[in-house]
C-alpha cells in the first residue's frame, strides 16, 4: 500500500478514473450494441439514430484515449459502411 500523502493521493484519484473509464466504456459499447440491433433488424431510421449517437461517443472515447484513435476511426468506418450497406 501506499506510504507517501502524493501516493495515497494518486490511488484515489486513479479509483474515481477508473470508475468513470469503465462507465463511458460500457456506455460506448452499449450505444454500438443498439447500433448493430438496428442494423440486424433492417430498421434505416433507427440505424441512423444510433449512427450518430454511437459516433459521437466512439469519438469521445477516442479523443480521450480511452481506446486508441485509430481504433475509434477504424469502428467508425466499419460501422458507417454497415449503415450504407443497407440502402
Amino acid at each position: 500500500m501506499a506510504n507517501h500523502v502524493s501516493s495515497l493521493k494518486r490511488a484515489r484519484q486513479d479509483l474515481k478514473k477508473r470508475a468513470l473509464n469503465r462507465t463511458q466504456r460500457s456506455t460506448m459499447r452499449t450505444a454500438v450494441k443498439k447500433l448493430e440491433e438496428a442494423i440486424a433488424a433492417g430498421d434505416k431510421d433507427a440505424a441512423n439514430v444510433a449512427l450518430k449517437s454511437a459516433v459521437s461517443l466512439i469519438d469521445r472515447a477516442g479523443g480521450k484515449r480511452l481506446i486508441h484513435a485509430s481504433q475509434a476511426s477504424r469502428r467508425v468506418s466499419r460501422l458507417n459502411a454497415h449503415v450504407k450497406a443497407m440502402a
